[in-house]
Parts: structure tokens; C-alpha cells; sequence
């Protein structure tokens, strides 16, 4: 089994004119925490995207090796197969986090279980859970807008790893939060994630978030032009086309 959860090869990537990728290779190792930084355009936003199968590059190949059977070309799929494997395998958490107003905390945690097949009795017994391990315990019937940030971010955390997503992207999830209620969420998503022995794949600006991951790639015109390992705490420079 390869010891790489998702990997990239030659994603290249426009809109009209624009050059959003320009022929990124990257390999995520399972169980690693990697930030994706980078000025604003850059492409970080992108490349999360397509690695998640949310967009189809132009041309290149992003494969998922799953923890048991054959690997993945995410980049062959059709859009059914792409949301099918989302749903099972992958879990997304936004700047904003995307929850459903109308809803509950725990309908919003639950909903994720539910729309893949289980009961609402269960699916709601997991989601109390999961508020539970995230501190959120007595918040249960509130709806979203009732919540802080730092409160919501958390639900949408928990939404996007009980389904058992082995790998967790998430784009600038503490972009919109106080300093503290930064580092809450990402206390409580590195818990939820590599402190299970998940993948976490994480956008954003915010340096201090960065230094939390294993590992730091920087983005610059669509391509990796660098990256750091916090375990060694140094930078090494990266050419186009050399797998980070």
C-alpha cells in the first residue's frame, strides 16, 4: 500500500487567461497535517479543489490510495463517481463554513450521515458525540446563528469527519476568527484529524496556522516554489515539476 493517502501529478489549470496551475506534482502521506500557502491568486485554493475532485484540472492526474483496494484516478471520474467518493472518503471544512442555518448543530453534524444512508437515530447519537469530543456539549438544539465562530467551526469539523472521512481538506478554516478562537479550531481539528491518524490538507494565510502543520507548501503563480517540514524547521526550495 502506498504511504501516500493523495498524490498530484502535472496539474495544470485556467480560467480564460488565467494561469491558476502550472503543472503541479504533490504527494500527501497519510496521517500527515500540510498547509497550502500563498498570496492571494496564487492557486492554493485551486489546487485544494481539484486534489478534492471538486474541480477537474485541464490536463494531469491527482490519485487517492484508499486504506484498503486498488487506487484511485479521482481526475478520470465522472461528477457522480467524484461526489460518491467525496462523500465516503473526503471531509471539507470552509472559512464559513457552509452550515445550514435552518438547522440545528446537531442536525447539521448528523445531516453528513444521513444523506450517505444512516438512520437519524444514529446519525444523531454520533453527531452528540462528536459535539461532546469538541466541546460543545449543551449546544446541541442551537441553530448556527446562535453560535460563536469559533463554536460553528467546530460543528462544521465535526460534520466533516463523522462519515470516518479518512482525508480532511479544509480552505482558510480559521480566516474569519479572533486569535483564540483560532487556535481552539485548530486544536480541534488537529485532534480530529492526525491526532486520529488522518490527513489533513489545510489553505490559508494565517502563519501561526501554518506552523501547527507537519508540513508547509508555498504557492506562487500556480506553481510550488517552496516548502518547509516543521520537523526539520527548514525551507528547501522546489523547481516546477519536482514532487513535494
Amino acid at each position: 500500500m502506498s504511504s501516500s493517502v493523495i498524490q498530484a501529478q502535472a496539474l495544470t489549470k485556467a480560467f480564460g487567461a488565467t494561469t491558476a496551475l502550472a503543472g503541479i506534482d504533490l504527494a500527501v502521506h497519510r496521517g500527515e497535517s500540510v498547509a497550502i500557502m500563498g498570496a492571494s491568486g496564487s492557486g492554493k485554493t485551486t489546487l485544494l479543489h481539484v486534489l478534492a475532485g471538486i474541480t477537474a484540472p485541464d490536463a494531469g492526474r491527482v490519485q487517492y490510495f484508499p486504506p484498503t483496494g486498488s487506487s484511485i484516478d479521482v481526475t478520470t471520474m465522472n461528477e457522480r463517481d467524484r461526489s460518491r467518493l467525496r462523500r465516503a472518503s473526503f471531509g471539507f471544512v470552509f472559512q464559513q463554513g457552509l452550515l445550514i442555518p435552518e438547522l440545528t448543530a446537531i442536525e447539521n453534524i448528523a445531516l453528513a450521515m444521513m444523506i450517505n444512508g444512516a438512520s437519524r437515530r444514529s446519525s444523531l447519537e454520533h453527531a452528540a458525540g462528536w459535539m461532546a469530543s469538541l466541546g460543545l456539549t449543551g449546544f446541541e438544539e442551537r441553530r448556527i446563528g446562535e453560535l460563536s465562530g469559533g463554536q460553528a467551526q467546530r460543528v462544521a469539523i465535526a460534520r466533516a469527519q463523522i462519515t470516518g472521512a479518512e482525508l480532511v481538506f479544509a480552505d482558510e478554516p480559521t480566516g474569519a476568527l479572533d486569535t483564540q478562537a483560532s487556535a481552539d479550531v485548530m486544536n480541534a481539528l488537529l485532534w480530529s484529524t492526525t491526532g486520529q491518524g488522518r490527513t489533513l490538507i489545510v489553505v490559508t494565510h494565517d502563519p501561526d496556522v501554518a506552523s501547527r502543520c507537519s508540513r508547509t507548501v508555498h504557492v506562487s503563480d500556480g506553481r510550488i516554489v517552496a516548502h518547509a517540514d516543521a520537523s526539520a524547521g527548514a525551507t528547501a526550495a522546489q523547481t516546477n515539476g519536482t514532487q513535494a
